[in-house]
């Protein structure tokens, strides 16, 4: 039962962009309706469970880092116009474990002995190798879409990687800080089209996509269940299989078309980035 909990979050986050593949939209319509489907969870999961009272300044901190993976999840949407899912979902993947295990280092202290940077180091070079051989192409105009794509990864992970960091700072529990997360994710995809594009507020497609933010958030809230059953290393571990689901859902699923050149790159590059995942885990 244990393993099945631990899954969820797996399959869930795995099957997020393939369901925006099948719905479509704008990037405008697929933040909001995520927003929309997390605060949902959000205050399903405050009333049923009660989790306890936090402090202003926790809640404050939980609040912002649901805002912050607003925009790496923009970003994501972004790019997965320009580059599939089969190509982005490796890479986006890489970049949010390099940045947050650097500052796990950097900011907290984790991996303390040179043996554990060391392999650490070594991780990080499997990830970004391994990003490297998704981004193989044969055609001209992928290569220049995938660069473009890459671009807005790069630069919007930081708010993967500040949305992660910032519940280590406090001292409450993943059950407790969930709301004022989902809450945040909703404000924050809510800014974002008031400023970028009203209209999507009433259009279908961001109200048919809140069904990604169900997703996202019941997956959230799954992973926080299967840490506390197997331990933060093992819940961990198996949520990489959402990679695996989502670039080859993206292949067979959304029928992404590769050259076999490509489409062996990709494997390899799959298998790398799982690899120094896990690997990251075990320092």
């Amino acid at each position: 039962m244990n393993i099945l909990i631990a899954l969820i979050p797996a399959l869930g986050w795995g099957i997020q962009p393939l369901i925006i593949g099948k719905i479509g939209g704008k990037p405008a319509n697929q933040i909001l309706g995520t927003g929309i489907g997390a605060l949902v969870i959000g205050l399903i999961v405050e009333f049923a469970f009660s989790p306890g009272n936090i402090s202003l300044v926790v809640f404050l901190i939980s609040l912002l880092s649901g805002a912050f993976w607003v925009i790496g999840q923009t970003g994501q949407y972004k790019s997965l116009e320009l580059m599939g899912v089969s190509s982005t979902m490796p890479v986006t993947t890489g970049l949010q474990l390099i940045g947050t295990s650097l500052i796990s280092v950097i900011a907290f202290g984790e991996w303390p002995t040179l043996t554990n940077k060391l392999i650490g180091l070594g991780a990080i070079i499997l990830l970004i190798v391994g990003a490297i051989f998704t981004s193989v192409s044969d055609s001209a105009s992928t290569k220049d879409r995938f660069k473009h794509g890459f671009i807005i990864l790069l630069f919007t992970s930081i708010g993967y990687w500040i949305y992660s960091a910032l519940p280590k700072m406090v001292d409450a529990s993943g059950l407790a800080i969930f709301f004022p997360q989902m809450l945040g994710v909703f404000l924050g995809a809510l800014i974002y089209v008031l400023v970028t594009d009203r209209k999507a507020i009433v259009e279908k497609t961001s109200w048919q996509t809140s069904l990604v933010g169900l997703t996202f958030s019941i997956s959230a809230l799954a992973y926080i269940f299967s840490a506390q059953e197997n331990g933060v290393a093992t819940a961990f571990i198996i949520t990489q299989l959402n990679v695996v689901v989502a670039t080859l859902g993206g292949m067979f699923f959304l029928k992404e078309k590769k050259s076999p050149r490509e489409l062996r790159s990709t494997l390899i590059g799959l298998a790398l980035i799982v690899v120094g995942s896990i690997i990251t885990i075990f320092i």
